[in-house]
């Protein structure tokens, strides 16, 4: 393992890695503004907002091949003193963005009644999401222009502009959002203008920086089929995590009211500290794809080290993480609910929650790790098998024998040990590390 020669500064990751969390936790708080603003509408409003929601979390969830497979291809054609050849990457992925956001814009207006009908079933719930979700839906190719941006910027090594970009569209849209939906009257509605607001916004300000760059192109089929490729293992990959906290939040919803209240609590702040943890994933992304892209010897090797510099970022702040939530449990969940019975369910989820931080630290760095090597095909694989294999059978075991929040926690468990187990050995035996401006 290489020493300190090869160690790329912490304040170089840190200084990658702490606007890429401001940007993956500006559109959680731009929700939870949202959320709070149509909760004054009533009940109906605000479980409309949430199965629109629901349907529109999937475009970037299901798409995110859009920021982090450009990120991996751009960054190595940086490393390689390619730059313009990495922003006209990034301006391809710009162009497959603006398609397949066309193409789920015509779908959405077509399914979109369907769709939350089959969610909510029929009534003033489904009636009002519907409405909600047509209007949003005209966000959805900016929010995929959105994600490209951030990937070819990422792989520039600029982290700044993307943070200042989505900070301005989703502030301007936070500040628009209740005069819209109370102010002007627009109800429900208004809160799908303010979305699409947002997302204009920001998507005009990632175009802007690809054309002060320079860099205006014609599509080119050839770069978009390969990025096509990557995308395909990403949205696999993707899927997989969908049906594992999809089914886990069906379980805890059969087995009783407050263990499906439980397991909220602690899913949220779980998802929140996957933020926080994927922050140094991205900052790896960058460096290694960048370091591999430069073709040499010298930084082959340091694409290694920086692995596992990385790695132990990651599992230092897993560690922390893992003590500050140990040492809240007696109040934190308190803040959430005052329900006796959630309050008593808790306990069988926390900590394994507590527990698993170190674990998530080290996984989520590795997986930035080999996303930025270009090996996604690998890491596809990797999170089908461990979702077979580990969290599913557990999971729905749990729910046949009534191991509760128990069970479905030891789901997660296994998983993320599985997964820890596969990423350390491919990291431990080197063959991601292919050298090259391209994979």
């Amino acid at each position: 393992m290489a020493r300190s020669a090869e160690q790329v500064p912490a304040r170089r990751v840190l200084g990658l890695a702490v606007p890429a969390l401001g940007v993956l936790a500006a559109e959680p708080l731009y929700l939870l503004v949202d959320t709070a603003v149509v909760g004054r509408l009533g009940a109906v409003a605000l479980a409309a907002l949430a199965v629109g929601g629901v349907v529109l979390v999937q475009v970037s969830t299901q798409l995110t091949f859009l920021s982090y497979g450009t990120t991996a291809r751009t960054a190595r054609l940086y490393g390689a003193g390619r730059r313009v050849d990495a922003v006209a990457e990034g301006a391809q992925a710009t162009w497959l963005a603006v398609g397949i956001g066309a193409v789920l814009l015509v779908a959405g207006q077509l399914f979109a009644g369907p769709v939350t009908r089959l969610l909510a079933g029929p009534g003033p719930v489904a009636d009002a999401a519907v409405g909600w979700l047509r209007i949003a839906l005209l966000g959805a190719p900016f929010v995929l222009v959105t994600l490209a941006g951030n990937g070819w910027l990422r792989g520039v090594q600029d982290t700044v502009r993307p943070l200042r970009f989505v900070l301005i569209g989703n502030g301007i849209s936070a500040v628009l959002c209740p005069v819209l939906v109370h102010g002007v009257g627009w109800g429900l509605n208004g809160s799908a203008v303010a979305n699409v607001v947002a997302q204009v916004l920001s998507a005009a300000l990632f175009a802007r920086a690809l054309h002060a760059e320079g860099s205006v192109s014609v599509p080119d089929w050839r770069v978009m089929r390969a990025q096509l490729g990557m995308g395909r293992d990403l949205v696999l990959r993707s899927a997989a995590f969908q049906v594992c906290f999809l089914s886990a939040t069906s379980v805890a919803a059969r087995t009783s009211a407050a263990a499906a209240g439980a397991h909220q609590v602690v899913y949220q702040l779980w998802a929140f500290l996957a933020l926080v943890l994927d922050s140094l994933a991205i900052a790896a992304q960058s460096l290694v794809g960048a370091a591999l892209g430069s073709d040499l010897p010298s930084e082959n090797t340091r694409a290694r080290a920086l692995a596992w510099q990385v790695t132990r970022y990651g599992l230092a702040l897993g560690i922390a993480l893992g003590v500050l939530f140990a040492a809240a449990e007696p109040v934190l969940p308190g803040v959430f609910t005052t329900d006796a019975a959630v309050l008593a369910e808790i306990p069988h989820a926390w900590w394994f929650f507590v527990v698993l931080q170190p674990v998530a630290g080290v996984v989520f760095a590795l997986d930035g790790v080999l996303l930025g090597a270009g090996d996604a095909a690998f890491l596809r694989t990797a999170t089908l098998a461990s979702a077979l294999v580990g969290f599913l059978p557990v999971v729905w075991a749990s729910l046949v024998f009534g191991w509760g929040l128990v069970g479905i926690w030891s789901g997660l468990a296994a998983f993320m040990l599985l997964r820890l187990g596969c990423v350390v050995a491919r990291t431990r035996g080197g063959a991601w590390a292919v050298p090259g401006a391209t994979r």
